[in-house]
């Protein structure tokens, strides 16, 4: 098939295009739609044993080939490969293997008579055709996250990854193919178009995206018009509050791992920090000091695109005067789209760069007086994602925690993620959940059966 339109890849490490990839047409979308609802009528009929076989074996093959996988990611993203290997990788081959399990693992409501001569049971099914939407930050493990709880619940899955970050979405296909029926796992390659019209498409049943708050409010508008199920994981603006009693210098550290990892492109990323106005000048002081020791290209890898680096490059330049850059807000280097380790204090409630996602290696800090004020301004933006907690307190880790109006709240650390617990938020930064058993159930809808026995 001959494509008219295509989109230039860029090594974000040096800025230069290197590749291009195809534009799926409306035939194209409308051929992998009908390709995946034919495999849904197999699929679907599978056993749980044969969808964690083929779950299994799809993680053994991308372990085999960690290392392709890992070039893919590091041209297309410009991430340390190091960290792609040893970190992500495993992270994706982990994920695969325990939703394996979980599809042997679907509880449901007992068998009752709740009407005299009746009885009743509740079956979990597939819910059909899912159209999914992966991001440009984490190419394959969001593409992994979306895919495996969706197939070990035996639907088929129709997959666009972002549009400068493909190659591993690709290959993933290609290895699961060997697995599963043809059209249960299709990736097509395209730009905002292509996503809408998976989107809108009469056999798409559920639609999953992980991306910005905007993208999310358009996959819902043109979801709505046919009232098909959204499992949105948008944007997120977390808080880290450091109260009095932590240790500044272990804090620091903890701090920027967490919002510099992936050059802080990350929706958990560590971006806004709260400290009491007790320790506020101590701790900034600390920080400033861990984070201009990070080196980006050796520490982090660049922005993922010139519109992103303008996006974060912006939010710098329109700083208020109260604000203060303790270090970084420019450019690193000559080549690429490498930004330096920010660190900005002196900052409002209001302002722009608080409210607003970042998505870059930025840091901003504000004070505040009581646990009160804290969890306030904590709470204080649209988004729900994630948040931590800096104490060794564990009565202010309690309060604080069930306060925190986020998906998920960290106590001395910032980041970390397992399968087994669920991943996402609440607001602007969307709803449903990524990982665990509450991910795998987002991909099935409940019927009750009722008997009659004569």
């Amino acid at each position: 098939m001959t494509h008219a339109r295509t989109l230039d890849l860029t090594d974000p490490a040096t800025g230069e295009v290197f590749g291009t990839s195809t534009i799926a047409e409306q035939s194209d979308v409308d051929a992998a739609l009908e390709s995946a609802a034919r495999a849904f009528a197999v699929w679907r009929r599978s056993t749980p044993a044969q969808r964690q076989l083929a779950l299994l074996k799809i993680a053994d093959a991308l372990e085999a080939r960690a290392p392709e996988f890992a070039d893919l990611e590091v041209r297309e993203t410009g991430k340390i490969r190091s960290v792609v290997l040893d970190e992500e990788i495993p992270e994706c081959v982990s994920a695969l293997r325990f939703f394996a399990g979980a599809a042997r693992q679907l509880e449901g409501t007992a068998a009752g008579e709740y009407a005299p001569g009746h009885t009743s049971v509740i079956r979990r099914e597939p819910v059909g055709v899912c159209a999914q939407i992966a991001p440009w930050n984490y190419p394959l493990m969001m593409a992994v996250w979306k895919i495996a709880p969706a197939l070990a619940a035996g639907n088929t899955v129709v997959l666009k990854p972002a549009e400068t970050t493909p190659s591993t979405a690709v290959l993933l296909a290609e290895i699961a193919a060997e697995f599963l029926p043809p059209g249960a796992f299709t990736v097509l390659t395209g730009d905002r178009d292509t996503g809408r019209a998976l989107v809108r498409h009469p056999l798409t049943e559920l639609v999953s995206i992980t991306g910005s708050t905007r993208a999310g409010i358009d996959v819902a508008t043109v979801a709505a018009a046919d009232l098909k199920r959204t499992h949105l994981e948008l944007g997120g603006n977390a808080p880290l509050l450091v109260f009095p009693d932590a240790d500044l210098a272990s804090t620091a550290e903890g701090i920027v791992g967490a919002a510099f990892y992936n050059a802080g492109q990350d929706c958990t990323a560590g971006s806004r920090v709260l400290v009491h106005a007790s320790i506020h000048d101590d701790f900034v002081r600390e920080l400033t000091k861990v984070a201009s020791a990070q080196t980006p290209g050796v520490d982090f890898g660049p922005l993922n695109s010139a519109a992103q680096f303008s996006r974060v490059e912006g939010l710098i330049e329109r700083l208020p005067s109260h604000a203060r850059v303790e270090t970084g807000g420019t450019r690193f280097g000559s080549r690429g789209f490498y930004f330096s380790p920010t660190v900005v204090s002196g900052l409002r409630q209001d302002d722009e760069i608080v409210q607003e996602e970042i998505f870059g290696p930025v840091v901003t800090v504000q004070s505040f007086s009581d646990e009160e004020e804290g969890v306030a301004l904590a709470n204080g933006v649209p988004y729900g994602l994630a948040s931590s907690v800096w104490t060794n307190d564990l009565g202010v880790a309690a309060r604080v925690s069930a306060e925190l109006d986020f998906g998920c709240v960290w106590v001395n650390t910032h980041g970390p993620l397992v399968a087994e617990m669920p991943h996402g938020g609440f607001g602007h930064s969307g709803h449903g959940k990524d990982l665990s058993a509450y991910a795998f159930a987002e991909y099935t809808r409940v019927k009750h059966v009722m008997t009659r026995f004569a």
